[in-house]
């Protein structure tokens, strides 16, 4: 099943304020779920938690090279102009060296981690999801990510 890009429940007019990470060691983590037996996208922003969410149906990537991502250069800025708050990160790393079998991807997600030092999935918030439709990584094609122009997210 293909997503469209949307904001988890449990993040609802916090996620621009968790994006500015004022803790010690909290970061935002790129996590890619597979297309088989992913959950619609009314199901799936009920989650609260990572782990509630790969608990159900839903499983994470598991291509040979894929690796959750941890995004550098998180920035969350006021627009005035737009009356809005706008959360943009660096483009993180292309997966590379995958190998395997090929692989659907059905949703990107953004998560927030209070704690990189020790944390498990059942700390990370789900914020929101980022894919249209369906990325392929296919064997030994390297595939590098780029988020849209307007950032991550868009708070108005």
């Amino acid at each position: 099943m293909a997503t469209a890009p949307f904001e988890f429940n449990i993040a609802k007019g916090r996620s621009n304020e968790l994006a500015k990470l004022g803790a010690a060691n909290d970061a935002l983590i790129l996590v890619l779920l597979q297309t088989t037996g992913l959950e619609s996208d009314a199901t799936l922003k009920d989650y609260a938690t990572l782990s509630a969410l790969l608990a159900a149906t839903n499983d994470e990537c598991t291509f040979t090279g894929y690796a959750r991502r941890t995004l550098a250069s998180v920035v969350v800025a006021v627009n005035n102009t737009s009356d809005n708050q706008n959360t943009d990160a660096a483009d993180p790393a292309a997966w590379t060296n995958t190998g395997g079998a090929s692989q659907g991807c059905g949703a990107a997600i953004v998560c927030y981690d209070d704690d990189t030092t020790g944390g498990t999935d059942a700390n990370l918030i789900p914020l929101y999801n980022l894919l249209t439709g369906t990325v392929t990584f296919d064997v030994g094609v390297p595939v590098t990510p780029a988020f849209h122009a307007n950032g991550l997210y868009v708070a108005s």
